[in-house]
C-alpha cells in the first residue's frame, strides 16, 4: 500500500491545499465532487503534485513540512518554476 501527499490549486483563487490519502484518485474525485469542507468553495481544482510512500509515518511528516515554513516555501518556488 502507498501513502500519498497531494498539492490542489484552485483554479478560482489559486491558492493551494496539501492532503493525505491511501487512495489518489478517490480522493481527488471527493474534492473534485464538492464532497470535502475544505475545498468545496474553491472548486474547481486540479492536481498539480503528489508524492508517494510506503511508510505512513514519513507520509504524514512530509504533509506537515509541506504546509509549513521551508518545504513549504520551496515546494511554492517550485511549483512557480513550472509553469
Amino acid at each position: 500500500m502507498f501513502y500519498y501527499v497531494y498539492v490542489l490549486q484552485s483554479r478560482k483563487d489559486n491558492k493551494l491545499y496539501i492532503g493525505f490519502t491511501t487512495d489518489l484518485k478517490s480522493r481527488f474525485k471527493k474534492h473534485v465532487d464538492g464532497k470535502v469542507r475544505a475545498t468545496f468553495y474553491r472548486r474547481p481544482l486540479k492536481l498539480i503534485y503528489y508524492e508517494a510512500y510506503k511508510d505512513e509515518k514519513i507520509a504524514h511528516e512530509r504533509e506537515r513540512q509541506l504546509k509549513n515554513g521551508k518545504a513549504h516555501t520551496t515546494l511554492k518556488k517550485r511549483l512557480k518554476s513550472q509553469k
